[in-house]
């Protein structure tokens, strides 16, 4: 079975703010979509956590080395695809869109042999997994109305990110997390993100030190991105005094990018991003390096139903899964799919059992999403 052609599909008209100083209009395009169609008829999805010009252009410059590929050997041709185009960044937007092909190969594999990616990645260690419902900080009001609405939503792991934690004082920082845990009880599980990732992030280990103190009395469950992400040295001696776990890693790419956080244990638990960071052949490599260290692996799952299902195909497939993050609420994630992802009695989600990615992709929900595509044939 060959490839014939495959579509290139930017999101836009849903897409949320991601806490950036910049903000984020609904008509912005941070997600895109691929489609892999084949001679026989079968078609993959994956997802790029990039937009969609950045992916066209990188696809432009894959499609030669694609184009008549075989369509079930999906690490074999992606990672043709990332040596053959070594000069053109190891990493950066060529990457995440080898992250969308990966995907969408290793969901054509599934069709064609019947089975879900899990179970082609190694097999099932588990049948349902917990997502924290992940969404931003905000004043203490309208925080706490968020937080009712999530959990109405049948969410029992909740995650709060950036703005404005971190960007006022201390004070505020407490009051926060204060309001949270109220608002939810010890109940819910709460995990905080600072979202050090965001340009010019002021803070150091010092502040992250104390801040992840404060956390420790209020049961947080791990501490996100505290730092900014280059800081390797700074997270490993945050990692060895923190009273809670440090978690990082999303904005990494390529595996050989993850190993020395890895082997020098610079993260309590690591966030790889298959969306970006190479498609769930690399995330598959990634987290078996990590179990081999004892280090704790979540996906970061800031995405679409396509990359929740790689998620939860992933996780499946792996021990040490414990967690699937999902954006909520987020018409990407809730309202592309035939039959929508629903928690169950525990908060949990059911990891798609049918074969590929275990999803269907409502043609007519798409394009009310994305109403012009590029083509390679």
């Amino acid at each position: 079975m060959k490839i014939t052609s495959i579509e290139v599909c930017p999101l836009t008209g849903a897409t949320v703010d991601g806490g950036w100083p910049q903000g984020h209009e609904p008509q912005e395009n941070l997600h895109t979509l691929v489609l892999l169609r084949t001679d026989e008829g079968l078609e993959g999805y994956g997802s790029c956590f990039t937009s969609g010009r950045l992916v066209a252009g990188a696809v432009e410059l894959l499609w030669p080395l694609l184009r008549g590929e075989s369509a079930v050997e999906p690490e074999r041709v992606s990672e043709t695809l990332r040596q053959a185009n070594f000069w053109q960044g190891r990493g950066g937007s060529v990457e995440h869109a080898i992250s969308g092909i990966d995907i969408a190969l290793w969901d054509l594999m599934g069709k064609a042999c019947g089975q879900p990616i899990s179970r082609l990645l190694g097999g099932d260690y588990r049948t349902s997994i917990r997502p924290y419902g992940s969404i931003l900080f905000d004043e203490p009001e309208p925080l706490s109305r968020k937080l009712e609405a999530v959990v109405g939503r049948g969410f029992r792991s909740i995650k709060l990110g950036w703005r404005p934690f971190g960007r006022r004082n201390r004070a505020f920082d407490e009051l926060l997390v204060k309001t949270a845990r109220a608002t939810v009880g010890y109940s819910v599980e709460l995990m905080v993100d600072a979202g050090g990732s965001e340009q010019f992030w002021p803070h150091g280990v010092n502040w992250a030190r104390n801040t992840a103190a404060m956390l420790a009395n209020y049961g947080i469950v791990w501490f996100e991105e505290p730092l900014p992400p280059d800081d390797l040295e700074g997270y490993i001696e945050l990692t060895r005094t923190s009273p809670v776990p440090i978690a990082g890693g999303e904005v990494l790419t390529r595996r050989q990018s993850f190993r020395p956080w890895i082997e020098r244990r610079a993260v309590d638990i690591l966030q790889p991003d298959c969306t970006k960071n190479g498609g769930l052949s690399e995330s598959r490599r990634i987290a078996w390096l990590a179990a081999d260290h004892n280090v704790q692996v979540v996906p970061h799952g800031w995405n679409t139903a396509v990359g929740l299902a790689a998620d939860l195909q992933f996780s499946a497939a792996i021990p040490v899964a414990r967690y699937v993050e999902y954006l909520t609420p987020s018409a990407y994630m809730d309202e592309l799919t035939t039959e929508p992802f629903r928690l169950d009695a525990e908060g949990k989600l059911t990891i798609p059992s049918g074969p590929g990615l275990g999803i269907t992709i409502d043609p007519e929900k798409l394009k009310r999403f994305c109403p012009e595509r590029v083509t390679f044939r």
